[in-house]
């Protein structure tokens, strides 16, 4: 399988927006939606684990294995509550995510360097804005799936002169739950409006990239392959609903 970095240790590489073409599509699966208050406490005790561990000398600094558990992305922090080891290539990390309006910028389209499955988890009056340069694929299992969520299109904002791009975007709602399943190389973006939200992810192959791309750590940054050289305005990722 080809490398997708040109520098495998660069935590800021640009690729080419006008000639990007995703290889594949974002899986979305809803999963549940919860009262707000059952909500607030399942995102809330997840959230205090990443801010725990951003305050914890033991989880800032690299161990062993050379791994720092605690580490940030353009969307939050994150923390790796479970990490590699020999015969077992996966880790998982929980994402406490920044509010947008809060911080006044959005995070980046991106891809990463191999597959991602994540479970975005929403607190009372936050949602999470998702989005890609191609269609997301929706589970809806009849009398199992519990919603649908919306989903509109719009100009992916901040785009080099003479090139469009149109961006595919979905909302999950408050107090739910939502899965994606994100394959290796597929452009997506993750931005919290509100407080409350929190990502469980899973890397199930998390060695196997750090060895084929040939970066010297287990660093999100430079797993990460971005579409764009700046963060665009907390506008360009709102709820167009919401902000009506």
């Amino acid at each position: 399988m080809t490398r997708l970095k040109v520098a495998a240790d660069a935590e800021n590489e640009i690729h080419d927006l006008a000639t990007f073409a995703d290889p594949g599509r974002n899986v979305v699966t809803p999963v549940a939606r919860f009262a707000p208050e059952v909500a607030a406490a399942v995102v809330g005790a997840f959230a205090q684990i990443v801010r725990t561990a951003k305050a914890s000398s033991a989880a800032t600094t690299a161990d062993s294995d050379g791994i720092v558990r605690s580490q940030t992305f353009e969307e939050g922090d994150v923390y790796m509550v479970e990490k590699p080891f020999d015969g077992f290539f996966a880790d998982r990390y929980l994402m406490d995510f920044y509010d947008t309006a809060e911080r006044g910028i959005c995070s980046r389209m991106h891809l990463h360097t191999g597959l991602r499955f994540v479970r975005m988890m929403t607190g009372p009056g936050t949602s999470i804005r998702v989005g890609s340069l191609s269609p997301f694929v929706v589970t809806d299992v009849p009398g199992v799936t519990p919603f649908a969520p919306r989903q509109f299109t719009d100009d992916l904002p901040g785009t080099p002169p003479g090139v469009h791009r149109t961006r595919h975007n979905l909302i999950v709602p408050p107090c739910s739950f939502v899965d994606m399943q994100i394959p290796r190389g597929v452009s997506h973006q993750f931005n919290a409006v509100g407080p409350h939200a929190v990502i469980d992810s899973v890397h199930p192959e998390e060695s196997v990239e750090v060895f084929r791309e040939r970066m010297s750590g287990y660093r999100m940054m430079a797993q990460t392959v971005f579409l764009a050289p700046e963060l665009a305005a907390a506008e360009t990722c709102a709820d167009p609903e919401e902000s009506r």
